[in-house]
């Protein structure tokens, strides 16, 4: 018999009273009544309501004893009375007498309580992780990550996939994020890169036979932390098909994706096939490819309206004739909000950095007019214009925006997520996934100027491959697509180009030269030149998955082990100096900043 425990802190029921159990656990809370002492112990999997006498010669060190103490006690198993129960724990119709107790492990004094989930100043959580973990939410957070990775790998395995490890250490990629770089000890001067994701490495497991392959992949970049992205690193379901287009991959990820949030959480799936939205209208729709849909206010684009003479709303017509756009949020039936309502939003969207948001309110007595600063501009035909345009009805409220599309489409989106909570129409009980379809195989890089990839540069461009018109590259649609839910991205993924001189022509659009591709991607390329399937697949981020099925707002709260916004591990003192035989062995030196 184990000499620490006959049971677990969670197992304990009335049909064990009488019984002499032995339990081993943390002092999670003690009660002093005088004469009894009630101490709960936890274990991992449970609370048990232990007492003790003050006739008992342990009862004096047993009060004394730091909460978060290590101990074993035992004890004989007893009923509760009726008015005692605690429902809120499973042992809550038992206590245990204790008869004697023994301590395992001893505690110092506490930086931060273990018995509570009040916020506490992250310095401190990440310095003594050790001990936030033990705290009650987070340490759910962290089992239901184990238990959701566990059940990804069987549906995947269920779903006929192979589970391979890819390499950790492998070579610099010229595109994506920043990569960490590991210096070798054996070819001085020259340095590994661990891996940004997969990439690579699963497209040539396709061209090695394989069918289907997946792994649970830890993946690093230097990248800047943000509250759903960890620095450093995260991991992610990379998952690779042969033989397959766009929609046998969707179908792959929403049976999956289905069954997991099934599993996991009571909050209603909104669609079981997800929508697919072109990243074209979700823009003009929602101003972002990172769509909530949770939310049913939509964006709509009246620039030709302030083109008509009948409307005298001159800072917005200047703006529109030098290029300007005009994106407007329709809200229904807000005619009797009062005017702060719509003068916090106003308020709210400078704050933002935006000019500011004009709105009216459509009314009608013999004819349609508008109420508001801004409605006196507007002329009963272009009113009518809008409301077509819109499908606003009498009754409904307008904002507006003007300004550059980059800029409009920002604060219209941000200013959609506003309104939406302010007016209580989203629904916290709800997964709404959709698919962001057909990306733009390109883009024009905002700092250089010049013609950039957009998303992956291993994705299949879109159409009849022989008549692509790369003169037009702004034009030319990708087999490229994110998964999204609640506004959150959970993924990219593309069917992959597998064919090396479509490769060489979408590349040199983007300025490499053929032996440049030759030189940073000589294992792909080559690879592909030895009969490639066509293939494809995608990567969603585990982290991001646990956080919407665990609802928080935080990556830092379903991760074990967090770094700082620094990128700092507060608890094992990394990143951290190295000694001068380890750099002399690497054949580096440090460059002292003066």
């Amino acid at each position: 018999m184990n000499k620490f425990r006959t049971h677990k802190c969670n197992e304990l029921r009335k049909e064990k009273v009488g019984d002499v159990v032995t339990l081993s656990g943390w002092i999670n809370k003690k009660r002093d009544h005088g004469n009894l002492l009630f101490v709960d112990l936890r274990d991992n999997y449970g609370i048990t309501q232990c007492i003790i006498d003050k006739e008992n010669s342990n009862f004096k060190i047993l009060e004394k004893t730091q909460l978060e103490t290590v101990i074993k006690i035992i004890g004989t198993v007893v009923e509760r009375s009726k008015d005692s129960v605690n429902k809120d724990i499973e042992t809550g119709e038992i206590e245990v007498v204790i008869k004697n107790f023994q301590v395992l492990g001893e505690c110092k004094e506490l930086p931060l309580p273990v018995f509570t989930d009040q916020e506490y100043a992250e310095e401190i959580r990440l310095k003594y992780r050790f001990l936030d973990l033990r705290r009650k939410k987070i340490h759910e957070n962290i089992i239901l990550r184990s238990k959701v990775i566990s059940f990804i790998r069987n549906e995947m395995n269920n779903l006929g996939f192979l589970e391979f490890q890819t390499p950790i250490l492998t070579s610099s990629s010229p595109e994506g994020a920043r990569d960490f770089l590991v210096p070798s000890r054996l070819n001085p001067g020259k340095f590994y890169a661990l891996p940004q994701a997969p990439q690579q490495f699963k497209q040539l497991v396709m061209v090695s036979g394989f069918d289907k392959y997946f792994q649970i992949a830890p993946c690093f970049r230097d990248e800047d932390a943000r509250a759903d992205r960890s620095p450093g690193e995260f991991y992610q379901l990379d998952l690779e098909m042969s033989f397959v287009e766009q929609e046998d991959v969707f179908n792959v990820v929403e049976k999956l994706f289905v069954n997991t949030f099934k599993k996991f959480s009571n909050k209603k799936l909104l669609f079981s096939r997800f929508p697919r939205i072109s990243f074209k209208e979700s823009m003009i729709k929602y101003g972002t490819d990172k769509p909530d849909l949770r939310n049913p206010l939509v964006i709509n684009d009246i620039t030709e309206t302030f083109l008509r003479e009948d409307v005298s709303f001159e800072i917005f017509k200047k703006l529109v004739k030098s290029g300007s756009k005009v994106r407007c949020i329709v809200t229904k039936n807000t005619k009797d909000k009062p005017r702060s309502f719509f003068d916090n939003i106003d308020k709210w969207a400078k704050e933002q950095g935006a000019s500011g948001l004009a709105y009216f309110t459509i009314e009608k007595e013999k004819e349609i007019s508008a109420k508001g600063p801004v409605g006196k501009f507007f002329s009963k035909d272009s009113l009518n214009e809008i409301m077509i345009k819109t499908e606003a009805e009498v009754g409904d409220s307008i904002f507006l925006a003007c300004g550059k599309l980059e800029e409009v489409e920002k604060i219209t989106a941000l200013a959609r997520d506003k309104i939406g909570k302010d007016l209580g129409l989203i629904d916290e009980n709800v997964f709404a996934f959709c698919w962001i379809i057909d990306y733009p195989m390109y883009e024009i890089d905002s700092q250089t100027n010049k013609i950039k990839f957009s998303h992956n540069p291993f994705s299949m461009p879109q159409g009849d491959i022989n008549e692509i018109n790369f003169e037009k590259p702004l034009e030319i649609l990708a087999y490229q697509y994110d998964i999204v839910c609640n506004g959150i991205e959970l993924s990219s993924g593309a069917i992959r180009n597998h064919i090396p001189n479509l490769m060489y022509k979408l590349f040199d659009v983007a300025g490499y030269s053929r032996s440049e591709v030759d030189q940073k991607f000589s294992g792909m390329i080559n690879a592909l030149s030895y009969g490639a399937p066509p293939h494809g697949g995608i990567a969603p981020g585990i982290d991001r998955i646990i956080m919407l099925l665990a609802n928080e707002k935080n990556i830092r709260e379903v991760t074990m082990f967090p770094m700082n916004q620094n990128a700092q591990d507060l608890m094992m003192n990394a990143p951290s100096s190295v000694s001068e035989n380890q750099l002399k062995e690497l054949n580096l030196s440090i460059k002292n900043k003066k």
